[in-house]
């Protein structure tokens, strides 16, 4: 029981205890906070946050906005911008072709059955090269030999039968001619007789009659004589020029058997012969080429981006055996293909020795004078930027940062900056394919 009763004071001991506290904290003034100390009460935070964001955005806008890329320093290659002298030219390749060439073909068509010349063989003009059978142009020149033989013996018919005619006509007029005379004596007589009262008019006035008509038949026959003669000469002269037009037909076919022997039309070289025995060949058919033999031009395929500035006249050289040759520009080709248009070269002064057709000549054909620019070594960097941008190296060589630059004309050793670089700066001529977008790369 005493243990009891002493839990029991306790508790209350405890109870009146802990109101009392609570009542003295709920009874306690809460002091105001002010100044700096407002800035860290629940109050303050939204006005933090704000802050905050406000912060984070105006870092995203001042931040720079460079892309940078780590790359290994021995994977690329450099080069300096440096005012130097630009020589104006670029390298083409050239092919050995002869001055003059002409196309063989056949005047006539057949098939192919001798070759007397094989193609690389010199030749002359007037040499047989190969022969040609034609079995249908054979035919022919029987056919037109018979039919002239034809037309022949129809004009001799002719000639002959208005010889025959013309000697009937002559004939006629002899005959016309002496009755007319008969009749004027027997006119005259009976006009004598009539005029002495020695016979009747009837009998004078059928004298006179006679005589006239008589008359007026020997104009007509004489007249027709005329007309006929002009006749007869007229068709035999058409005749004659038909005979002859003939002939030289006849000739023109058996010409035509003579151009089945096909010819060199120069001295030259048979440079090409492309047939064999047994073909057919059409009349007209490009079956090979004579090439001239001493002189010889180069055939140079140009990129189009120079069409405007490449003219004939400009000189170019090449190098072979240790020796430098000149060419000039005898003909620009203006039609494009493939990209790329067609020059002939002319040799200016010597020609190498033992030159061939068929060979190749590295050209360098000079665009212009040497000025003096700033150049920088030509690269693989242009196939990505075209010349627009570059990476230029910091001068502790430790990154390089994208620039704008400008290039202008170009050759086989360098490029010619017209803006964005000075003498001295490195720049990465590397290709950049690796590089991506980088605005900055870090060695």
């Amino acid at each position: 029981m005493p243990d009891q009763v002493g839990h029991d004071e306790i508790n209350v001991i405890a109870g009146l205890t802990g109101n009392l506290i609570t009542k003295v904290i709920m009874d306690k003034i809460i002091e105001k906070k002010t100044g700096w100390r407002v800035a860290f009460t629940k109050k303050a935070l939204p006005w933090w946050l704000g802050a905050l964001l406000l912060a984070f955005i105006v870092y995203l806008i001042a931040r720079p906005n460079n892309k940078t890329l780590r790359v290994d320093k021995d994977t690329i290659t450099t080069g300096t911008a440096v005012m130097g002298e630009f020589n104006d030219y670029i390298r083409i390749s050239g092919r050995v072709q002869p001055m003059t060439t002409i196309q063989l073909s056949p005047q006539e068509g057949g098939i192919v059955e001798k070759i007397l010349i094989e193609e690389g063989s010199p030749v002359k003009a007037g040499d047989a090269i190969l022969i040609l059978n034609n079995d249908n142009l054979d035919l022919q020149i029987l056919n037109s030999e018979a039919e002239l033989a034809e037309k022949e013996n129809i004009l001799r018919n002719t000639q002959i039968q208005m010889e025959q005619q013309k000697l009937d006509v002559r004939q006629n007029v002899l005959e016309y001619g002496t009755q007319v005379d008969r009749l004027k004596r027997a006119y005259e007589q009976q006009k004598a007789l009539y005029e002495d009262k020695l016979i009747a008019k009837e009998d004078y006035l059928k004298a006179e009659e006679d005589y006239k008509l008589a008359l007026q038949k020997y104009d007509l026959i004489r007249e027709r004589s005329k007309q006929d003669s002009l006749y007869r000469g007229t068709q035999i002269d058409r005749m004659e020029e038909s005979l002859e037009n003939m002939l030289l037909n006849m000739s023109m076919i058996r010409k035509r058997k003579g151009n089945l022997i096909v010819k060199a039309p120069i001295d030259g070289e048979l440079g090409l012969l492309d047939v064999v025995l047994g073909q057919s060949i059409a009349a007209g058919t490009k079956i090979g080429q004579i090439n001239s033999v001493g002189t010889y031009k180069v055939e140079a395929q140009i990129d189009e981006h120079y069409i405007d500035r490449v003219i004939a006249g400009l000189e170019a050289t090449f190098e072979r055996q240790g020796e430098t040759y000149s060419t000039v520009i005898r003909k620009v080709y203006p039609e494009v293909r493939d990209g790329k248009f067609k020059a002939d070269f002319k040799f200016d002064g010597e020609q190498p020795d033992n030159i061939r057709a068929g060979q190749t000549y590295y050209l360098n054909l000079q665009l212009g004078q040497p000025e003096e620019a700033v150049i920088i070594p030509r690269g693989t960097f242009y196939q990505k930027t075209g010349g627009k941008w570059i990476y230029v190296v910091s001068k502790d060589g430790n990154k390089a940062v994208k620039r704008e630059i400008r290039i202008g004309r170009q050759n086989p050793q360098y490029y010619e900056v017209l803006e964005g670089l000075e003498p001295g700066e490195k720049v990465i001529t590397s290709g950049y394919e690796t590089f991506g977008d980088s605005d900055v790369l870090v060695f």
